[in-house]
């Protein structure tokens, strides 16, 4: 018997729809807490990364809520994120008290930039970001990191942040990185994947032991935050 339900649905964005899937427990019959993930530059919601951690979010008692949108424009991508949140805020059929944003690569970049406007509307409505594979620049393009890394400097003091990146992540200077927590104010914790890549592949693991030990990394922070509450 599946630990989750899993339902393709249509997010209204303008004139448009965004794809989306909402994962269910089935063991939580009302899941207070949801995850909303999306995709990096290239691919979709079907990223097996996503999915994995999707499915393991809902094996384990939370709502999670996953959406392509294929825009390189990070505002573009940030007005997405805002028509999906506003939709799982819509769920009449839930009673949702947690939010967590998130997302891979350019995705956990928009899902900085939301965290960081909703909150300037109410100190509460983001309970935390999940950052898989910050992309702090291009690929030997360091100049950028300033830039990129500016939602996340402005994220307040109180918003809980998680990091899951490679430490062979071409597209996060490790130094660069070191240097740029320093400068943030929010709660942040670091995972660091041995060997990983900005895809977040080791050489001689298997793709479902890492996946799984992400996914592990992401539920245990996520858990533990709410029993801080």
């Amino acid at each position: 018997m599946d630990k989750f339900c899993e339902d393709r649905v249509k997010v209204p964005f303008g004139t448009k729809h965004l794809d989306a899937t909402l994962c269910t427990p089935s063991s939580v019959k009302h899941p207070l807490t949801a995850v909303i993930l999306t995709h990096g530059a290239g691919g979709d919601m079907n990223f097996k990364h996503l999915v994995s951690l999707a499915h393991a979010l809902a094996s384990n008692g939370f709502l999670c809520l996953r959406f392509t949108c294929k825009g390189l424009n990070l505002a573009y991508r940030v007005k997405a994120y805002h028509a999906v949140w506003n939709y799982l805020k819509s769920l009449q059929k839930f009673t949702i008290k947690h939010i967590f944003v998130g997302g891979r690569s350019m995705g956990c970049r928009a899902a900085a930039a939301v965290a960081r406007q909703l909150s300037d509307e109410s100190e509460d409505a983001v309970q935390g970001v999940i950052s898989l594979s910050f992309p702090l620049h291009p690929p030997g393009q360091t100049d950028a990191h300033r830039q990129r890394s500016e939602d996340l400097r402005g994220l307040p003091e109180h918003m809980p942040l998680l990091f899951v990146s490679g430490t062979e992540d071409n597209m996060c200077d490790r130094g660069l990185f070191d240097g740029m927590i320093k400068e943030i104010k929010a709660q942040v914790e670091v995972f660091w994947l041995n060997g990983g890549s900005h895809g977040l592949k080791v050489k001689g693991r298997s793709e479902e032991s890492v996946l799984d030990e992400v996914n592990l990394q992401v539920i245990t922070w996520i858990c533990k935050l709410r029993e801080i509450d």
